[in-house]
């Protein structure tokens, strides 16, 4: 198996704010069968909040910076036999959420 990120950009979600509870019924359904799939490794929305840096020396700055076009509004983790399964999922989370979804293979380290 291998694990997938599925994520949108903040932002993305344009619907009326009036439907943000049918969209998250919607959303924990298809969380929900994913979870009864057995392909659920973890996932949620992000806070909108300024993001802070952590730099290689330790130094924290304050972000995002102006030249980020996007930053992550929500994700999930998925563990699927394949690519083309990961995409099936994504295009659940896509309708329940209302918003595009971009799918990513997470690297497998085999010393961790």
């Amino acid at each position: 198996m291998t694990r997938y990120l599925i994520s949108f950009d903040d932002g993305s979600m344009t619907f009326p704010e009036e439907d943000l509870p049918e969209v998250a019924d919607a959303t924990h359904a298809v969380v929900r069968e994913a979870q009864d799939a057995g392909v659920w490794v973890f996932g949620g929305g992000v806070e909108r909040q300024q993001a802070s840096v952590v730099a290689t020396d330790g130094a924290v700055t304050d972000g995002p910076y102006p030249e980020t076009k996007a930053v992550v509004g929500g994700f999930s983790i998925i563990d699927v036999p394949s690519r083309e399964d990961a995409l099936k999922w994504a295009a659940k989370f896509a309708a329940s959420c209302r918003c595009a979804q971009e799918v990513r293979e997470i690297m497998d380290d085999p010393d961790v």
